[in-house]
């Protein structure tokens, strides 16, 4: 009852103010203010802020609140994580598969023969540059390579 009240009031005070807008010649302020002052009456009129006030004085809709905000908390955790390991499930299962697929179609278990034991030849460097510097730059150029620079 004092709700109705109250918005009522604002509402007329919001016409009044519109009013003496619009008599100074501001006739889109004067409408801009009617619509807010109108906004408080509809929604007595429609019913919110009875439901409002029976919301607010209730346990059991707090608690619903809490609940509500409970699942949004879980929701964006989840997303989180999600998007910090990259992708749902099923992405991540396909890349997996992808991943075996490209390494080794056939293969069934790593060749070990007497080759394995034996460190792997080194490509010779230019003339005139050191080993080290040629290693740093075929490093980078097989990073550009592989990201199609």
């Amino acid at each position: 009852m004092i709700a109705e009240t109250v918005c009522s009031a604002v509402a007329a005070a919001g016409l009044g103010i519109a009013a003496v807008t619009a008599y100074r010649k501001r006739f889109l302020a004067a409408t801009r203010i009617a619509a807010y002052s109108l906004v408080p009456l509809g929604l007595v009129m429609t019913g919110v802020v009875d439901w409002l006030a029976d919301t607010a004085f209730s346990p059991t809709a707090w608690a619903g609140f809490g609940v509500l905000g409970l699942s949004w908390v879980l929701f964006s955790t989840t997303r989180a994580v999600e998007r910090r390991r990259g992708g749902t499930r099923k992405e991540r299962r396909a890349a997996a598969r992808g991943a075996q697929e490209a390494v080794a179609p056939t293969a069934s278990a790593p060749s070990l023969g007497p080759a394995a034991h034996t460190p792997a030849a080194r490509p010779a460097a230019k003339p005139g540059t050191t080993g080290s510097a040629a290693d740093d730059f075929s490093d980078i150029e097989a990073i550009l390579k592989k990201h199609g620079i």
